[in-house]
Protein backbone atom coordinates (compact mmCIF):
# COMPACT_ATOMS: atom_id res chain seq x y z
CA UNK A 1 0.00 0.00 0.00
CA UNK A 2 0.97 3.36 -0.95
CA UNK A 3 2.12 5.49 1.78
CA UNK A 4 -0.30 9.19 1.65
CA UNK A 5 2.62 11.13 0.19
CA UNK A 6 3.16 9.30 -3.10
CA UNK A 7 -0.21 9.17 -3.79
CA UNK A 8 -0.22 12.76 -5.54
CA UNK A 9 1.41 15.93 -6.31
CA UNK A 10 -1.19 17.77 -3.95
CA UNK A 11 -0.35 14.61 -1.25
CA UNK A 12 3.09 15.09 -1.40
CA UNK A 13 3.08 18.84 -0.85
CA UNK A 14 0.84 17.83 1.98
CA UNK A 15 2.70 16.25 4.06
CA UNK A 16 5.65 18.43 3.02
CA UNK A 17 4.28 21.45 4.60
CA UNK A 18 3.34 18.96 7.70
CA UNK A 19 6.83 17.82 8.03
CA UNK A 20 8.29 22.00 7.82
CA UNK A 21 5.32 23.10 10.19
CA UNK A 22 6.91 19.89 12.86
CA UNK A 23 10.12 20.66 12.53
CA UNK A 24 9.70 24.19 13.53
CA UNK A 25 7.65 23.32 16.30
CA UNK A 26 10.79 20.81 17.43
CA UNK A 27 13.60 23.30 17.24
CA UNK A 28 11.46 26.22 19.24
CA UNK A 29 10.77 23.60 21.82
CA UNK A 30 14.50 22.23 21.92
CA UNK A 31 15.46 25.52 23.17
CA UNK A 32 18.63 25.16 21.11
CA UNK A 33 20.87 28.17 20.65
CA UNK A 34 21.55 28.26 16.79
CA UNK A 35 24.58 29.63 15.53
CA UNK A 36 23.53 32.68 13.87
CA UNK A 37 26.45 35.49 14.44
CA UNK A 38 28.64 35.75 10.73
CA UNK A 39 31.84 37.91 11.28
CA UNK A 40 34.03 39.29 8.23
CA UNK A 41 37.00 38.79 10.16
CA UNK A 42 38.45 35.38 9.50
CA UNK A 43 39.61 33.25 12.40
CA UNK A 44 43.35 32.30 12.58
CA UNK A 45 43.58 28.62 12.64
CA UNK A 46 43.42 26.51 10.08
CA UNK A 47 41.60 22.85 11.27
CA UNK A 48 40.54 21.70 8.37
CA UNK A 49 40.48 22.03 4.22
CA UNK A 50 38.45 20.59 1.69
CA UNK A 51 36.81 21.05 -1.51
CA UNK A 52 35.05 19.12 -4.02
CA UNK A 53 34.17 18.91 -7.97
CA UNK A 54 31.46 20.52 -8.93
CA UNK A 55 30.69 19.14 -12.37
CA UNK A 56 31.33 15.40 -12.35
CA UNK A 57 31.42 12.81 -14.85
CA UNK A 58 28.54 10.40 -13.70
CA UNK A 59 27.15 8.01 -16.96
CA UNK A 60 24.17 8.61 -18.02
CA UNK A 61 23.04 12.07 -16.44
CA UNK A 62 22.03 15.26 -18.04
CA UNK A 63 24.96 17.26 -17.34
CA UNK A 64 22.28 20.19 -17.63
CA UNK A 65 21.55 18.82 -14.22
CA UNK A 66 25.29 19.13 -13.67
CA UNK A 67 25.32 22.88 -14.46
CA UNK A 68 21.88 23.75 -12.59
CA UNK A 69 23.93 22.17 -8.94
CA UNK A 70 26.83 24.83 -9.72
CA UNK A 71 24.25 27.21 -9.90
CA UNK A 72 22.33 26.48 -6.43
CA UNK A 73 25.73 25.79 -4.46
CA UNK A 74 26.73 29.60 -6.19
CA UNK A 75 23.27 30.67 -4.02
CA UNK A 76 23.29 28.87 -1.23
CA UNK A 77 27.19 29.08 0.14
CA UNK A 78 27.26 32.61 0.64
CA UNK A 79 24.41 32.23 3.66
CA UNK A 80 27.10 29.80 5.22
CA UNK A 81 30.05 31.65 4.63
CA UNK A 82 31.55 33.36 7.63
CA UNK A 83 29.13 32.01 10.21
CA UNK A 84 30.68 31.71 13.67
CA UNK A 85 30.07 28.56 16.20
CA UNK A 86 30.52 29.71 19.45
CA UNK A 87 31.13 26.99 22.80
CA UNK A 88 27.15 26.07 23.32
CA UNK A 89 26.03 26.65 19.82
CA UNK A 90 24.41 24.43 17.34
CA UNK A 91 25.08 24.70 13.40
CA UNK A 92 22.03 24.45 11.74
CA UNK A 93 22.11 24.04 7.93
CA UNK A 94 18.35 24.53 7.19
CA UNK A 95 18.33 27.25 9.65
CA UNK A 96 20.98 29.08 7.94
CA UNK A 97 20.27 28.22 4.15
CA UNK A 98 16.46 28.66 4.47
CA UNK A 99 14.19 26.89 2.37
CA UNK A 100 15.09 26.45 -1.42
CA UNK A 101 12.77 27.66 -4.31
CA UNK A 102 12.51 28.66 -7.91
CA UNK A 103 11.69 32.26 -6.73
CA UNK A 104 15.40 32.18 -5.05
CA UNK A 105 16.83 31.39 -8.09
CA UNK A 106 17.33 27.67 -7.59
CA UNK A 107 17.11 25.36 -10.44
CA UNK A 108 16.47 21.86 -10.93
CA UNK A 109 19.26 19.05 -9.84
CA UNK A 110 19.76 15.77 -8.69
CA UNK A 111 18.84 14.32 -5.82
CA UNK A 112 17.39 10.77 -3.97
CA UNK A 113 13.60 9.90 -3.74
CA UNK A 114 12.89 6.45 -2.26
CA UNK A 115 16.30 4.82 -2.52
CA UNK A 116 16.47 6.25 -6.81
CA UNK A 117 17.92 8.79 -8.43
CA UNK A 118 15.86 11.76 -9.22
CA UNK A 119 15.84 15.04 -9.97
CA UNK A 120 14.18 18.34 -8.15
CA UNK A 121 14.79 22.01 -7.04
CA UNK A 122 17.95 22.66 -5.25
CA UNK A 123 19.47 19.22 -6.15
CA UNK A 124 22.87 19.41 -4.79
CA UNK A 125 22.64 20.38 -1.54
CA UNK A 126 24.17 17.29 -0.02
CA UNK A 127 27.52 18.04 -1.98
CA UNK A 128 27.30 20.94 0.28
CA UNK A 129 26.90 19.23 3.51
CA UNK A 130 28.80 16.65 2.43
CA UNK A 131 31.79 18.67 2.52
CA UNK A 132 30.58 20.67 5.85
CA UNK A 133 30.40 16.92 7.59
CA UNK A 134 33.81 15.65 6.37
CA UNK A 135 35.40 19.03 7.84
CA UNK A 136 33.39 18.50 10.53
CA UNK A 137 34.70 14.87 11.23
CA UNK A 138 38.15 16.01 11.38
CA UNK A 139 37.33 17.88 14.41
CA UNK A 140 36.54 17.93 18.27
CA UNK A 141 32.14 19.29 17.10
CA UNK A 142 29.80 16.66 17.89
CA UNK A 143 27.74 15.91 15.01
CA UNK A 144 24.30 15.93 16.62
CA UNK A 145 21.72 15.44 13.59
CA UNK A 146 22.93 13.37 10.47
CA UNK A 147 21.02 11.49 7.30
CA UNK A 148 22.34 9.37 5.06
CA UNK A 149 21.37 7.52 1.35
CA UNK A 150 20.81 4.63 3.32
CA UNK A 151 21.99 1.07 1.41
CA UNK A 152 22.60 2.75 -2.23
CA UNK A 153 25.91 3.57 -4.33
CA UNK A 154 24.17 5.82 -6.73
CA UNK A 155 27.25 6.74 -9.14
CA UNK A 156 31.11 5.32 -9.78
CA UNK A 157 33.88 7.09 -8.09
CA UNK A 158 35.30 9.68 -9.85
CA UNK A 159 38.35 11.31 -8.22
CA UNK A 160 36.83 10.44 -5.27
CA UNK A 161 38.35 12.15 -2.10
CA UNK A 162 36.55 10.74 1.10
CA UNK A 163 35.61 7.36 1.88
CA UNK A 164 32.58 6.37 0.30
CA UNK A 165 29.60 6.15 2.99
CA UNK A 166 30.41 9.33 4.80
CA UNK A 167 28.15 11.40 3.02
CA UNK A 168 24.89 13.41 4.33
CA UNK A 169 21.40 13.05 2.91
CA UNK A 170 18.95 16.56 3.53
CA UNK A 171 15.61 17.64 2.70
CA UNK A 172 14.18 21.13 3.73
CA UNK A 173 13.83 21.26 7.01
CA UNK A 174 12.76 17.59 8.10
CA UNK A 175 16.15 16.23 7.46
CA UNK A 176 19.05 18.48 8.58
CA UNK A 177 22.54 18.59 9.11
CA UNK A 178 23.61 20.02 12.66
CA UNK A 179 26.73 19.50 14.56
CA UNK A 180 27.05 21.44 18.69
CA UNK A 181 30.40 23.20 19.59
CA UNK A 182 30.77 21.48 22.69
CA UNK A 183 34.16 23.37 23.68
CA UNK A 184 34.59 25.42 26.59
CA UNK A 185 37.20 27.82 24.90
CA UNK A 186 37.43 27.05 21.11
CA UNK A 187 35.40 29.67 18.93
CA UNK A 188 34.95 27.66 15.47
CA UNK A 189 33.65 29.72 11.71
CA UNK A 190 33.05 27.66 8.38
CA UNK A 191 34.15 29.26 5.16
CA UNK A 192 32.26 28.21 2.07
CA UNK A 193 32.42 29.53 -1.46
CA UNK A 194 32.36 28.44 -4.84
CA UNK A 195 34.58 28.76 -8.66
CA UNK A 196 33.91 27.61 -12.03
CA UNK A 197 35.29 24.51 -11.05
CA UNK A 198 35.18 23.64 -7.19
CA UNK A 199 33.04 23.67 -3.31
CA UNK A 200 35.39 24.99 -1.25
CA UNK A 201 35.48 25.13 2.54
CA UNK A 202 37.81 25.23 5.73
CA UNK A 203 36.51 24.97 9.18
CA UNK A 204 38.39 27.40 11.25
CA UNK A 205 39.08 28.72 15.38
CA UNK A 206 40.05 30.97 17.34
CA UNK A 207 42.65 28.43 18.98
CA UNK A 208 44.49 24.95 18.10
CA UNK A 209 42.69 22.04 19.34
CA UNK A 210 44.60 19.34 21.45
CA UNK A 211 43.58 16.68 18.93
CA UNK A 212 44.03 15.80 15.78
CA UNK A 213 42.16 13.37 13.62
CA UNK A 214 42.14 10.37 11.03
CA UNK A 215 39.28 9.62 8.93
CA UNK A 216 40.10 5.78 8.26
CA UNK A 217 38.32 3.44 5.43
CA UNK A 218 38.44 -0.47 5.88
CA UNK A 219 37.06 -3.76 4.39
CA UNK A 220 36.17 -1.78 1.11
CA UNK A 221 34.88 -4.29 -1.36
CA UNK A 222 32.07 -5.27 -3.75
CA UNK A 223 29.58 -8.27 -3.66
CA UNK A 224 26.85 -9.75 -6.14
CA UNK A 225 24.27 -11.42 -4.20
CA UNK A 226 22.48 -14.25 -5.26
CA UNK A 227 20.08 -12.65 -7.54
CA UNK A 228 22.57 -11.16 -9.55
CA UNK A 229 22.43 -7.71 -7.32
CA UNK A 230 25.92 -6.08 -6.77
CA UNK A 231 26.16 -4.45 -2.97
CA UNK A 232 29.36 -1.99 -1.82
CA UNK A 233 30.29 -2.87 1.37
CA UNK A 234 32.89 -0.74 3.50
CA UNK A 235 33.57 0.51 7.45
CA UNK A 236 34.49 4.04 8.27
CA UNK A 237 36.44 5.01 11.58
CA UNK A 238 37.59 8.06 13.05
CA UNK A 239 40.88 8.12 15.05
CA UNK A 240 41.73 10.83 17.86
CA UNK A 241 45.66 11.47 17.66
CA UNK A 242 47.07 13.53 21.21
CA UNK A 243 48.99 16.15 19.85
CA UNK A 244 51.12 16.44 22.41
CA UNK A 245 52.10 12.55 22.62
CA UNK A 246 51.34 11.56 19.53
CA UNK A 247 49.43 8.56 21.09
CA UNK A 248 46.24 7.25 20.17
CA UNK A 249 43.33 8.60 22.50
CA UNK A 250 40.59 6.77 20.70
CA UNK A 251 38.88 4.99 17.51
CA UNK A 252 35.68 4.50 16.69
CA UNK A 253 33.44 3.14 13.89
CA UNK A 254 31.70 6.29 12.92
CA UNK A 255 29.58 4.38 9.65
CA UNK A 256 29.28 0.72 8.64
CA UNK A 257 27.66 0.69 4.61
CA UNK A 258 25.93 -2.32 2.67
CA UNK A 259 24.86 -0.29 -0.21
CA UNK A 260 22.61 -1.57 -3.52
CA UNK A 261 24.63 -0.31 -6.72
CA UNK A 262 22.87 1.64 -8.46
CA UNK A 263 25.19 1.84 -11.81
CA UNK A 264 26.28 -0.95 -14.37
CA UNK A 265 28.97 -3.31 -12.93
CA UNK A 266 31.50 -2.29 -15.97
CA UNK A 267 31.89 0.30 -13.84
CA UNK A 268 33.27 -1.55 -10.90
CA UNK A 269 37.01 -1.56 -10.29
CA UNK A 270 37.54 -5.46 -10.27
CA UNK A 271 40.30 -5.19 -7.81
CA UNK A 272 37.54 -4.26 -4.79
CA UNK A 273 35.37 -7.46 -5.73
CA UNK A 274 34.89 -9.45 -3.20
CA UNK A 275 37.55 -12.04 -3.95
CA UNK A 276 39.81 -8.96 -4.13
CA UNK A 277 38.66 -7.79 -0.53
CA UNK A 278 41.03 -5.07 1.14
CA UNK A 279 40.88 -5.68 4.62
CA UNK A 280 43.36 -3.43 7.07
CA UNK A 281 43.10 -1.18 3.97
CA UNK A 282 44.32 1.69 6.00
CA UNK A 283 43.63 4.18 3.71
CA UNK A 284 43.31 7.29 5.55
CA UNK A 285 41.83 11.15 4.97
CA UNK A 286 43.70 12.67 7.55
CA UNK A 287 44.45 16.34 8.54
Amino acid sequence: MRKFYELSPLTYKISRIKEIGKRKVIDFASHKKFASTFSEEVLPVVIYKHNSLIRRKLNNVDMTLQENKATNLKIATPKVNKIIIQPGETFSFWNLVGSITKKKGYKQGLTVKNGYVDRDIGGGMCQFTNLIHFMVLHSSLEVTELHHHNGIDMFPDFGRKVPFGTGTSVMYNSLDYEFKNTSSDITYQLITYTDDEYLYGELRANKLEDYKYHIKEDYSYFEKDEHDTWYRFNQVSKICIDKRTGNEKYRKVIVTNKARVLYDEKFINPEYVRNFVISNSDRRYAN
